[in-house]
């Protein structure tokens, strides 16, 4: 039997052997009353690597960006968000239906930023005609790009001057410490740290990279924990014996950082294999997602790739790009299979 080779996302990942023992052996407890163990050691243990006094485990990256905006924004005020980052393409809205928090969009830069003179033209004036500009929502990487750590502390830097409080969706914070690591010579750990601290406030994704199968951890000052907690509950996010997905995500911070960087690996692989076809343009890789243009001739064929690709059993995605995107249960041999079906597509 064919093994389907997944690059739809680095969501469809799956348990390790070894981290699903880590959550048979998990102790438990009622993480609504804050007495789950294992729950308390992921939060200290984010908290700790990420330098904040706090943090809360949340089911998804979508409620713990939720949770950021309703406890940094109120009713009227808006954040300033890139036009096609998560928090405001992809999270159905959530902020405006469920706050009344409005969101100032931006259009990206090639590299994936926020021009700073944008923001700066986006912050309103204190008058009653606007909604009061509180936040700025950054996310590293951003489509798979590194942002540039210069641009990072310069842009949250201006937020603070103008008195917003800078965000990071850090859904894949960790591939982009692992990317900024190898660019430094540093420790990926160290990596994530100077890029956490540019920030008020922290998202981290565990079931993307990582391989856990649920959660995301919000990071901050115990204050605005302490409202983030209110808003989980309001948004139905408290969980009881959460302490059995909570080790997974402890096991993932423990063993599956630092193998980031074989995913990236696989990522050049997969552009690098499909250089020099006609019609077809790919992104390199920062991190590991690959973004593929068809163009010419070859954009008229677009919507019969990933049915094709599918029919050879790689899955693939192709909302706006074609999008492949390596992780822990794709390994070399995968990405080769998935080269020469798109070759075959092309031939």
């Amino acid at each position: 039997m064919t093994t389907v080779v997944d690059l739809r996302s680095d969501t469809v990942t799956r348990p390790t052997a070894a981290m699903r023992d880590a959550m048979m052996r998990a102790p438990v407890g009622d993480d609504v009353f804050g007495d789950d163990p294992s729950v308390n050691a992921l939060q200290e243990k984010m908290a700790a690597m990420l330098g904040f006094e706090a943090a809360l485990f949340v089911p998804t990256g979508t409620q713990s960006n939720l949770c950021a905006i309703l406890s940094h924004c109120q009713r009227g005020d808006e954040y300033i968000v890139g036009q096609h980052q998560h928090t405001y393409r992809f999270e159905g809205g959530g902020a405006a239906v469920l706050g009344s928090v409005q969101p100032q969009p931006l259009e990206h830069q090639p590299d994936g930023t926020l021009a700073l003179a944008d923001i700066e033209a986006a912050i309103k004036p204190d008058d009653a005609h606007f909604a009061k500009s509180k936040m700025l929502a950054l996310e590293n990487t951003f489509w798979g790009k590194l942002l540039p750590f210069a641009y990072v502390q310069q842009a949250t830097a201006l937020a603070r001057s103008k008195g917003l409080v800078p965000h990071l969706d850090g859904a894949r914070l960790f591939n982009a410490a692992v990317a900024q690591a190898a660019q430094t010579g540093s420790d990926a750990r160290a990596e994530a740290l100077r890029i956490a601290q540019c920030f008020d406030s922290v998202s981290v994704c565990l079931s993307k990279g990582l391989g856990a199968p649920v959660g995301s951890v919000l990071c901050g000052n115990r204050e605005f924990i302490k409202q983030a907690y209110r808003i989980r509950k309001m948004a139905g996010g408290g969980m009881r014996q959460a302490g059995v997905l909570a080790a997974a995500g402890s096991y993932a911070l423990d063993h599956h950082v630092d193998r980031l960087a074989d995913d990236h690996a696989l990522a050049r692989r997969l552009a690098e294999g499909l250089q020099g076809l006609d019609g077809v343009n790919v992104d390199a890789p920062h991190t590991n997602i690959v973004f593929v243009d068809l163009v010419g001739a070859a954009k008229a064929r677009a919507a019969d790739l990933v049915p094709y690709l599918k029919a050879r059993d790689v899955l693939t995605t192709g909302l706006y790009r074609v999008r492949f995107v390596t992780h822990l249960d794709v390994d070399a041999a995968g990405v080769d299979r998935a080269i020469a079906a798109i070759r075959s597509f092309f031939s």
